[in-house]
This record gives structure tokens, C-alpha cells and sequence, in this order.
């Protein structure tokens, strides 16, 4: 093999590594975000995660009818914005991915999995655990990747007892 392939090669993996960096970098920020979501979060910042024509949908028998499915930033940004309460919707919200698997499709296009696990508990005192599974599809644009088609399907959902406890960890003495 030429050096000249080897180099071609070699930039072409770097160029997909630097994909999954960003691509990864973009879900991050949107939970973190999310995690946060309340009357101060930066829903411009938030909604600018969203490809332009986007869409954000819940799939599956449970989700489908929660969320529905909407199209374009302006939308998502308004369904997002509705969690901007004061007092916030969540007194406590953490969302925790695993399973990831980024897969680069040319230079313009991936698609994204994850298993999520959703720890809240609300302002109006209940608490909730939900799993769910998110696949979404990236674009990129101008050089900067965002979710092109955002979809999260249940797997499971109970409520449960209050996460946060006064007490203190226990710990081995």
C-alpha cells in the first residue's frame, strides 16, 4: 500500500473519530442541560442542538402517546421551553447513558444509540424511575453535528420513594 493511501486511510479514521468525539459531546450537552432544566436553563443553547428540521418523538406503546412526535427546532424548543417552570418541574433529575454505539455514515450523517436510565424527582414531590432506549440520527452542518431525528422508547417506568435522603451514606467503620 502507497504512503499516500496510508495517509488517506489514517484521515479518514481520524476524521471519524473526531465524528464520534463531537457526536458524543452534543448528547452529553443535552443532558447535562436537561439534568438542569429549569426557569435559567439556556433554551436557545438547548433548542441549538436541533438541526433545523428535527424531530423529537417518542416511540413505542407508552411514549408515543406522552410525547408525540414534533418537527422543527421551533417546536422542540417550545416542548423543551414548557419544563422551564418556576418552581422547576424537577427538584431532582439525572440521566445516566450506557450501551453507547456511534455509527458515522459518510461525512454528514450518524446514528446514535443509547440505554438511559432517568432518576427524578418532581416539585410536586414524587419521584420516578424510567429506562429508556434512544436512537438518534445526526446531521452535520457547517461543520457542527446535531440531533437530526431524536427518538426515545420506554423499556420501563415506576415510581418510587424519594432518591435524596437527609442521611448520611453509610460507610464501612
Amino acid at each position: 500500500m502507497s504512503d499516500r493511501k496510508k495517509i488517506r486511510r489514517l484521515e479518514a479514521r481520524l476524521a471519524r473519530f473526531e465524528a464520534e468525539h463531537a457526536i458524543r459531546a452534543c448528547m452529553n450537552r443535552y443532558m447535562v442541560l436537561c439534568d438542569a432544566l429549569d426557569a435559567a436553563t439556556p433554551l436557545d443553547e438547548l433548542a441549538g442542538l436541533f438541526a433545523k428540521d428535527a424531530i423529537w418523538e417518542g416511540v413505542g406503546e407508552k411514549y408515543k402517546g406522552t410525547f408525540g412526535r414534533l418537527v422543527g427546532r421551533a417546536a422542540i424548543r417550545d416542548m423543551l421551553g414548557k419544563y422551564m417552570t418556576e418552581p422547576a418541574h424537577f427538584a431532582l433529575n439525572v440521566h445516566f447513558l450506557t450501551s453507547e454505539l456511534i455509527e458515522v455514515q459518510g461525512d454528514d450523517m450518524a446514528r446514535g444509540s443509547w440505554v438511559m436510565l432517568q432518576t427524578s424527582t418532581f416539585a410536586s414531590g414524587g419521584s420516578h424511575l424510567n429506562a429508556a432506549r434512544l436512537t438518534v440520527d445526526f446531521a452535520r452542518s457547517k461543520g457542527v453535528w446535531r440531533m437530526a431525528h431524536f427518538r426515545t422508547e420506554n423499556l420501563f417506568s415506576r415510581p418510587i420513594e424519594a432518591w435524596n435522603q437527609a442521611e448520611p451514606v453509610p460507610v464501612p467503620r
